[in-house]
C-alpha cells in the first residue's frame, strides 16, 4: 500500500526508516520532507496544513495510510477532513479527531480533563485578559519557582519555569499583554512546581485498547547541566533506568487507563499516538502534559528499539484490534544526540554545509533540519541531525553517538555533551 507521512524534522525522518521498512508498505512518500526522508522515500511540495492539496495527492496516489507526524494538523483537524468525505474516509488516518487533539492543542483543556477523571497532575488556575489582574495576585501567592505555560501550540517552547516572582508577573505580562507567544499565549495556564525526574511514556490506542512503546527520557535545555532555555530537544535515551515494571503498572493503572476511558466517555475519537510527558514525584507519577503524536527526539530512540511492523501496528488500530498485538521490544540501550546549529533556540543562520558523513559509523542519522543543494546537504533548520546509536549499555550507546557526532562537521555545530548524565 501507499502512504503519505506529513512533516520535515528528525520524527518524521525516523518514522520514514521505520515505514520504509514494512511488508506493507509499496510507496511511501513524504510532505515536505528533509535530506535525509529522501532515503526512505519520495519527498512531495505539499503544507501539512493545506488539506485540499493533501486530499488530492492521496486520492491521486491511492494512499491508504495518512500519517501527521507533528501536531498541528491534527489540532487543526485533519482526521476530521479526510473522516467526513465520502471520497477520502477509507483512508487510515495515524493520528486523533480534532477534539482528541485538544489534549495538546489546549493546556486548559487538558488540565480539566485531568481533573474530571481524577489522573494526577499540578494544581493550576488559568488566565486571559479579562482576568490578568487577579492572575497578577495568585502570582503574588504562588510559591517559587512558578510554572508558566501558554495555552496554546508554541512548538515547545511556550512553558517557562520562573525562579523569581518578578520574573513570572514579567513573563505574565509579555504572554498575555505582549503576544509574546501569539495567540498561543491569550491563555495562560499558572501551574504548581513539581520537583521530580521527568520521562515519556508513549501508546498507540484504538480508542479502547493500546499498546505501550518503549519509554524515553529527553533533554529539553540546550545546555549541560539542565541550563538555559528549553528548545525542541537536545537529545534523548531508553529506557529509562527507574522506570521500573512496579512504576510503569502505577502510569498505567493511574494515568494511562483513566486517560483512555475518560476520551471514550466524552464520545471523542482518538486512533493514534498519545504522548503523557509525565515527572515522578517521591515514587508517583504525575502528568506534566500530553501531545497528540509521538515526540521528538524521543522518536528517535523509540522506533529504533521498537521490533513491529509499524504500518501492521495501524492496520490493526483501523481494525480495533489493538488488544491483540505483543509488541516487540530490542533490549538495547538507545540514545539520540542532537546536532544544532549556533544560536538555536534563538536566532540562527541556515545554509552551512553539512560535511562528515563518509567518516560515520555504528550509528542511524536521522535528519531533522536539512536539505539538498548542488553543493551538498545544508542545514535548514536549529535542530539539524540526531544521531541515533543502539548498544548493550547506554555507554556504550553514547559513546558511539558522541564519536559520530565529532566527525561531522558544519559551521556553528552545537550540541549537548551530557545526554543521559543522571544515569551514568
Amino acid at each position: 500500500m501507499n502512504i503519505l507521512l506529513l512533516g520535515s524534522g528528525g520524527r518524521e525522518c525516523t518514522f520514514a526508516w521505520k515505514l520504509a521498512q514494512s511488508e506493507h508498505c509499496d510507496q511511501l512518500y513524504i510532505a515536505p520532507g528533509n535530506a535525509g526522508t529522501a532515503h526512505f522515500g519520495q519527498n512531495v511540495d505539499l503544507s501539512i496544513l493545506d488539506f485540499e492539496s493533501i486530499a488530492r495527492f492521496c486520492l491521486d496516489k491511492d494512499i491508504r495510510v495518512l500519517l501527521p507526524g507533528s501536531e498541528d494538523p491534527l489540532v487543526a483537524g485533519i482526521y476530521d477532513f479526510f473522516k467526513t468525505r465520502k471520497e477520502l474516509k477509507h483512508i487510515i488516518v495515524a493520528g486523533p479527531s480534532k477534539a482528541g487533539a485538544q489534549l495538546e492543542g489546549s493546556k486548559a483543556f487538558s488540565k480539566k480533563f485531568m481533573q474530571r477523571y481524577h489522573i494526577p497532575t499540578a494544581a493550576y488556575k488559568e488566565f486571559d485578559d479579562s482576568n490578568f489582574e487577579e492572575g497578577l495576585a495568585y502570582l503574588e501567592e504562588t510559591p517559587t519557582p512558578i510554572v508558566l505555560k501558554a495555552d496554546g501550540l508554541a512548538a515547545g517552547k511556550g512553558v517557562v519555569i520562573t525562579e523569581d516572582r518578578q520574573e513570572a508577573k514579567d513573563t505574565f505580562r509579555a504572554m498575555i499583554k505582549e503576544a509574546q507567544f501569539g495567540t498561543a499565549g491569550k491563555t495562560v495556564v499558572v501551574e504548581q512546581f513539581l520537583s521530580g525526574i521527568e520521562l515519556s511514556v508513549f501508546v498507540l490506542t484504538d480508542g479502547e485498547n493500546f499498546v505501550v512503546l518503549p519509554e524515553a527520557k529527553d533533554y529539553k535545555r540546550i545546555a549541560e547541566g539542565d541550563l538555559g532555555p528549553n528548545t525542541g530537544g537536545m537529545g534523548a535515551v531508553s529506557p529509562v533506568p527507574f522506570a521500573s515494571p512496579e512504576f510503569m503498572k502505577q502510569v498505567l493503572d493511574d494515568i494511562v487507563k483513566p486517560t483512555i476511558k475518560g476520551l471514550q466517555a466524552e464520545g471523542i475519537t482518538y486512533q493514534g499516538f498519545i504522548f503523557f510527558g509525565l515527572i515522578k514525584v517521591d515514587n508517583a507519577p504525575f502528568v506534566i502534559e500530553y501531545n497528540c503524536r509521538m515526540g521528538d527526539p524521543e522518536t528517535e530512540v523509540v522506533l529504533p528499539r521498537l521490533g513491529n511492523d509499524l504500518v501492521n501496528l495501524f492496520l490493526q488500530m483501523d481494525a480495533g484490534k489493538l488488544n491483540e498485538v505483543k509488541l516487540e521490544y530490542n533490549p538495547n540501550s538507545a540514545c539520540t544526540v542532537m546536532l544544532v546549529s549556533q544560536g538555536y533556540p534563538g536566532a540562527y543562520e541556515k545554509g552551512k554545509l553539512i560535511l562528515g558523513w563518509e567518516d560515520t559509523d555504528g550509528s542511524y542519522l536521522f535528519h531533522a533540519g536539512t536539505s539538498q543543494t548542488p553543493a551538498g546537504t545544508v542545514t535548514n533548520g536549529g535542530r539539524v541531525l540526531a544521531i541515533t546509536s543502539l548498544a548493550p549499555s547506554l555507554q556504550e550507546a553514547l559513546k558511539l553517538s558522541y564519536d559520530n557526532a565529532h566527525k561531522i562537521q558544519f559551521e556553528g555545530k552545537n550540541y549537548r555533551q551530557d545526554i543521559g548524565y543522571e544515569f551514568i
